[in-house]
């Protein structure tokens, strides 16, 4: 079946792997165009640096890598994370810039894939949402996932 026609739900799908194709495709580029102090400092001690929100995607990337799999097959997974400690014990400000965004570009380049490749039946399978401890459906994690990149790229660049 058709993701980018057959339902509403399935339309927002490709919407969103449309939005998603144009990231992956896009900020690369344009990350690698910001200095590399500029990249790594901290606006306050208790802020997260551009390249830690970057990372932090990347962490978010790895928790919804598990969703958009584990809800096709288990019944109602609950994934969550504590999004702080993980950019803390990652240490991205010591990584390379190349290296982040590559890894950066990579993952989502995979996370298209899957996205692309969802059957239909599977996107109303759900999932347990940590801060409502209710159950969404794929869909929505599909969805949450690329408008939450969106949101923190803006804070790294405008495109």
């Amino acid at each position: 079946m058709n993701i980018y026609t057959s339902s509403p739900d399935e339309q927002s799908i490709g919407d969103a792997i449309v939005r998603m194709q144009y990231l992956v495709e896009t900020i690369p580029a344009l990350i690698r165009q910001i200095p590399d102090l500029e990249f790594s400092q901290k606006s306050a001690p208790d802020t997260w640096s551009k390249k830690e929100i970057l990372g932090h995607l990347i962490d978010s990337a790895t928790n919804n890598h598990q969703r958009f799999i584990r809800i096709q097959y288990q019944d109602k997974p609950g994934i969550y994370y504590d999004q702080n400690e993980w950019v803390t014990f990652s240490n991205y400000n010591s990584l390379d810039k190349e290296v982040i965004v590559d890894f950066w570009s990579h993952y989502n380049g995979h996370l298209l894939h899957i996205m692309k490749n969802i059957p239909a039946e599977n996107l109303t399978k759900t999932g347990i949402v940590r801060t409502a401890s209710e159950e969404k459906p794929l869909y929505f994690f599909v969805n949450d996932y690329v408008a939450h990149m969106e949101h923190h790229l803006r804070q790294i660049i405008t495109y």
